[in-house]
């Protein structure tokens, strides 16, 4: 499949089939991820992956109650981590560079994952950042910006409707 067919096959899946995910798709996964371009190559964020079913249980909690972190079977926990960008970076690093190389990550890690037939969730808007940090120890130095359940699907939802280019680009 050619990258333009990937990205149109890419959905937000909501519900998982219990199939345990393979450590080789995990890994392939998780260096694409490692692959992502970040600021100054710093690489400012932290992945967590949890496979714990009574960590997820709390992800799901923190993550507006969505069954699918719970029923997934792994999640995967994006965390920026400020200092690291900081120390390259200053203040633009701490507070927006870190941000953007986890989320680049994040994105580059969904697109693995559908190229391997796994399905994802990117959570951003509904997670509880202190409930994150309780359920996977975290110190107050990460910040979680993405929980990713992560799996194989067991729905293929329609693509949904996107704006088109001239409502998001602007030639000048």
């Amino acid at each position: 499949m050619d990258f333009f067919d990937l990205v149109r096959k890419r959905r937000s899946i909501r519900k998982f089939r219990p199939d345990p995910v393979p450590d080789e798709l995990l890994t392939q996964v998780l260096e694409v991820a490692n692959q992502a371009p970040s600021a100054g190559n710093a690489q400012a964020y932290q992945i967590f992956v949890v496979k714990n079913r009574e960590i997820r249980q709390r992800l799901c909690r923190a993550a507006g109650n969505q069954p699918c972190v719970a029923e997934a079977p792994i999640v995967l926990v994006f965390c920026a981590d400020p200092a690291r960008s900081a120390a390259l970076w200053g203040a633009q690093g701490e507070q927006l560079l870190c941000v953007q190389d986890t989320t680049v990550a994040c994105a580059y890690a969904q697109l693995a994952a559908t190229s391997v037939g796994l399905a994802s969730l990117w959570l951003g808007a509904v997670i509880e950042s202190d409930a994150i940090r309780e359920a996977l120890s975290l110190t107050e130095d990460l910040w979680p910006l993405v929980v990713m359940p992560l799996g194989f699907p067991a729905e293929n939802p329609p693509l949904r409707s996107r704006l088109g280019l001239p409502k998001l680009v602007r030639t000048v």
